[in-house]
């Protein structure tokens, strides 16, 4: 049997209010964590620390953030894929992606192994396979990597690198691809573990550094984790239903960081879970790996 950690062991970083909370990334170098509220178009710097917490308009809906090895940050925007160089305050979108589809926006996303940064689309209205999988490459070319997707969110590689993890959140559980790092091909792809609707849709997830998966519940109040062959080890639960992202961070790695989303909550669902929208936190007794970098 999995173990279940019960809420009261998760603490409250920052109460956010997000709107929709997502895409955290540990900044090693500043002790800060980037995260993204979506809908609202804000690029956040957590100082876990102190608490102190500074959004950065980026003016349209954000769905991912990654850094760079050279400083500054990328980004997968509405409209594309931006840059935002170190000091700077304003993002150049370098690539458009889908402009002949006003629908549609970019979504979660994470940076590979070789310093690439992957993210997705979806439509706006949810229209199934609607949306796709891209690559951002570091001279800054685009390139489709999974077509007819719906809502592409979490993913991460396995420790050899061998293995993509992925969720597309509509299809209900975590698909793995055979990933060559020579030639950056996904194939093979296969259902590694099925998520009924009563425990909530996964959505964000990370690889921890003994190779097992955490992945976000999106109405299922909490975080799982599987091992590499997609057994359940444990669940933590928190106290906000929206769950949508993890990633480690602290100085040793060892503090696992959660967003969450406040979005569609109103009345008397609201007053029951007030922290929704907030960033969590807890020491689950794993490590993490330390971020990618775009360009790295």
């Amino acid at each position: 049997m999995p173990t279940v950690h019960e809420a009261v062991e998760v603490e409250l970083v920052l109460d956010a209010g997000a709107a929709v909370g997502e895409s955290p990334v540990w900044d090693a170098e500043r002790r800060e964590l980037l995260w993204v509220d979506i809908p609202r178009g804000l690029v956040h710097r957590l100082e876990p620390a102190t608490g102190r917490d500074e959004p950065l308009t980026v003016g349209q809906p954000v769905g991912a953030v990654g850094l760079r090895a050279s400083g500054g940050l990328v980004l997968a925007v509405r409209d594309g894929f931006g840059l935002l160089d170190a000091g700077s305050r304003e993002v150049r979108l370098v690539q458009c992606v889908e402009a002949d589809r006003p629908g549609s926006r970019m979504n979660d996303g994470k940076c590979d192994p070789a310093g690439r940064f992957w993210a997705g689309t979806m439509a706006i209205d949810e229209t199934p396979h609607a949306g796709a999988l891209y690559r951002l490459d570091t001279d800054l070319q685009v390139r489709k990597v999974v077509p007819n997707a719906t809502m592409p969110n979490g993913l991460d590689w396995s420790l050899d690198e061998n293995t993509v993890y992925y969720v597309d959140s509509l299809e209900a559980g975590i698909d793995v691809f055979d990933y060559d790092p020579e030639s950056t091909a996904l194939i093979n792809r296969r259902r590694l573990v099925d998520i009924p609707p009563t425990e909530g849709m996964p959505d964000g997830l990370t690889v921890d550094a003994e190779g097992f998966v955490w992945v976000a519940l999106w109405g299922g109040s909490a975080l799982h984790r599987y091992t590499p062959d997609g057994r359940l080890d444990t669940v933590v639960k928190l106290p906000v239903t929206q769950v949508t992202s993890c990633t480690f961070g602290g100085a040793d790695l060892d503090e696992l960081y959660v967003t969450t989303a406040a979005e569609g909550l109103a009345g008397e669902s609201l007053r029951r879970q007030p922290l929704a929208g907030g960033v969590f936190r807890f020491r689950p007794g794993s490590r993490g790996r330390a971020p990618r970098l775009f360009g790295g």
